[in-house]
C-alpha cells in the first residue's frame, strides 16, 4: 500500500492507457446510459473490472484512479502471501522469507500493483493455484482441491494466459490424487473451466462470434494486423527480447541467482513448483513466435518500449529459485540471497530506471496532454446537464477527468443508441457536444450530419505533437431559412 500511495501522490496512477481503460471499464457496468453484464469488458477478461466495482462507484476514488489501484494492490499482497505458504511448504521458512521479499522488492511489480491493471489479480491467481496444489499433494482434502479449482478459475478470468494452465493442473490432481481420482479431476477441470466456457458463451451472445476477443475488431491479433515484430516466427529472436525485457524489468542479479537456484530446486525435487511457474514465461515467449504479442525494449531494435511488463512473468519463478538457495541455512543466508537478487534495485531506485514505468510516461505523453486540455476545455465551456457523443476508448479519460458522469455521454458501448445515431444522425442524434479524434467515428458522424442538415460547429481543435487532434463539436440549431 505504500507503493501504491507513492505512485498516487507522484500522479502515475494513470499514465498506463491499460490502466486508465479498465478504470472507466468498470466505471460504465454501474454508471453509464447502457449499464451492467454487457458492459464487463470484452475483449479483457472481466475479474480485474469485477473487482474494482466496490471502488468505483465512488467519484473521488474513480476521478482519481484509486478505484482500480486499490483492489491490485490487495491482490498483489494476497499473491506475495500464497508464495510464501507454498514456498514454505516445499522449502522451508527461510526459503519462504526470502521469495516473498524478492517478489515483493521489484519496482516493476510494485508499480504495476499500484495502478489499474491486472498483473497483481493474476499474480494472486498463479500462486494460489500453486499454494492449494502443493497442499493438495499432502493433504488430499477437497478443500484444498477446491482452492486450487477456484484459483484457477479466477486466472482464467484475469488474462488469457490463465487458459493454459488448465490442463496442466488438472493432469497434476489427476497424477497425485490417491482416492477417487477420476470423480476429483472431472471435478477439478469442471470447475477451473467454468469461466473459460461462460466466456466463450458471452462473446457469441454480444458479438456472435465465440472467438470475438481473440479475431474481433478489439483483439490484440487486430491491433497488430500484418505488421511485422521482431520475433514473429524465429525462436531465437522472440527468446533475445524477452530475455532483454526479463534483464530490464527483474534486474540481472537475480537473473543469475535465480537461474542457479533452480537447478539447485530441482535437485531438491521441487518439480511441480518449477514446472509450473515456468509455463508463465514459455507462454508468453511462444506468443512472440506465434501470436501477435511483441515487445519492445530500448537495447534493442526498434528501441521503444512495449508491452515490456510481460517480462514480469519470470519474477515469480526466479524468486522461487533464488529461495532454494536459503533452504535449510541459517537466516543470515536469506539476507545474503535477498541483498544479492533486490539490492540492485537500491542502486537503481530512481523511478527513470523501472522500464515498465518509464513505458507509461514514455506512450503517454501525448495522450495525458491531450486529455487534460479536453477536460479543461469542457469543464470551463460545457452546462451540467449538457450531453457529449463520443467513442469510448482513451478519449473516456477526457470525461473522467472532467467529472462528466458516462450518463451524459452516448458511447459505441451503447447499443443500439449507438448505431441508431451513426446510420441516422438525422432522427437520433441530439447530444449537446460532440468529442472525437480526427477520422474516427464520430468525425465521420458530424460530417455526415452536416449533409442531413444538423449542424456541430468547431468549437475548439487540440493538437499534440504525436498524436491524432482532438477535435470537440457544439450542435447549433440555426433558423430555418
Amino acid at each position: 500500500m505504500l507503493s501504491l500511495l507513492w505512485v498516487y501522490t507522484h500522479g502515475f496512477t494513470l499514465y498506463w492507457g491499460d490502466a486508465e481503460a479498465h478504470l472507466n471499464i468498470a466505471r460504465r457496468i454501474v454508471e453509464g446510459r447502457s449499464t451492467g453484464y454487457s458492459q464487463l469488458g470484452e475483449p479483457w477478461l472481466p475479474l480485474t473490472h469485477v473487482l474494482m466495482l466496490p471502488f468505483v462507484v465512488y467519484d473521488p476514488l474513480w476521478r482519481s484512479g484509486l478505484a482500480g489501484a486499490i483492489p491490485n494492490a490487495i491482490c498483489f499482497t494476497a499473491a506475495a502471501v500464497f508464495l510464501f505458504a507454498a514456498t514454505r511448504r516445499v522449502l522451508g521458512t527461510a526459503a519462504a522469507w526470502c521469495a516473498m521479499a524478492l517478489f515483493m522488492l521489484n519496482p516493476n511489480a510494485l508499480y504495476l500493483q499500484s495502478i489499474p491493471m491486472m498483473e497483481g489479480v493474476f499474480f494472486m491467481g498463479l500462486m494460489g493455484i500453486l499454494f492449494f496444489t502443493a497442499r493438495y499433494r499432502d493433504t488430499q482434502s477437497i478443500g484444498d482441491l477446491a482452492g486450487a479449482a477456484l484459483m484457477c478459475l479466477a486466472a482464467s478470468l484475469t488474462r488469457y494466459e490463465g487458459w493454459v494452465f488448465i490442463p496442466a493442473v488438472t493432469l497434476y490432481i489427476f497424477f497425485n490424487t490417491r482416492q477417487a481420482r477420476a470423480p476429483r479431476t472431472l471435478l477439478f477441470g469442471a470447475v477451473a473451466s467454468m469461466g473459460v466456457a461462460w466466456w466463450l458463451l458471452y462473446n457469441w451472445q454480444l458479438a456472435g462470434d465465440a472467438l470475438d476477443f481473440y479475431r474481433g475488431p478489439s483483439s490484440s491479433k487486430a491491433i497488430q494486423g500484418d505488421r511485422p515484430y521482431p520475433g514473429h516466427g524465429d525462436w531465437r529472436v522472440a527468446i533475445q527480447y524477452y530475455f532483454t525485457a526479463a534483464k530490464l524489468v527483474i534486474g540481472w542479479p537475480l537473473l543469475w541467482l535465480g537461474g542457479i537456484g533452480l537447478g539447485v530446486a530441482l535437485w531438491r525435487r521441487a518439480f511441480w513448483p518449477v514446472t509450473f511457474l515456468a509455463f508463465w514465461p514459455l507462454f508468453f515467449i511462444w506468443s512472440m513466435h506465434s501470436s501477435a504479442q511483441p515487445i519492445h525494449v530500448p537495447p534493442l531494435w526498434p528501441h521503444s518500449w512495449y508491452n515490456t511488463r510481460y517480462a514480469l512473468a519470470m519474477l515469480p519463478l526466479l524468486a522461487f529459485g533464488a529461495s532454494a538457495l536459503a533452504h535449510r541455512m541459517k537466516a543470515v543466508v536469506s539476507v545474503l540471497v535477498i541483498l544479492g537478487g533486490a539490492g540492485f534495485w537500491l542502486f537503481h531506485a530512481d523511478h527513470e530506471n523501472w522500464i515498465t514505468w518509464k513505458e507509461s510516461e514514455q506512450n503517454s505523453i501525448a495522450r495525458r496532454a491531450w486529455t487534460r486540455a479536453a477536460a479543461s476545455y469542457l469543464e470551463t465551456h460545457a452546462k451540467p446537464t449538457d450531453t457529449f457523443f463520443s467513442t469510448f476508448g482513451d478519449v473516456s479519460g477526457i470525461f473522467r477527468e472532467a467529472g462528466i458522469p458516462f450518463k451524459r455521454t452516448l458511447t459505441w458501448d451503447d447499443f443500439p443508441e449507438w448505431q441508431a445515431a451513426v446510420n441516422r444522425p438525422d432522427l437520433f442524434l441530439w447530444e449537446d457536444w460532440a468529442v472525437a479524434q480526427r477520422g474516427d467515428p464520430v468525425d465521420e458522424t458530424i460530417h455526415r450530419a452536416r449533409i442531413l442538415g444538423i449542424h456541430y460547429d468547431l468549437a475548439t481543435e487540440i493538437g499534440v505533437v504525436g498524436a491524432t487532434p482532438i477535435e470537440i463539436y457544439q450542435r447549433h440549431e440555426y433558423p430555418f431559412r
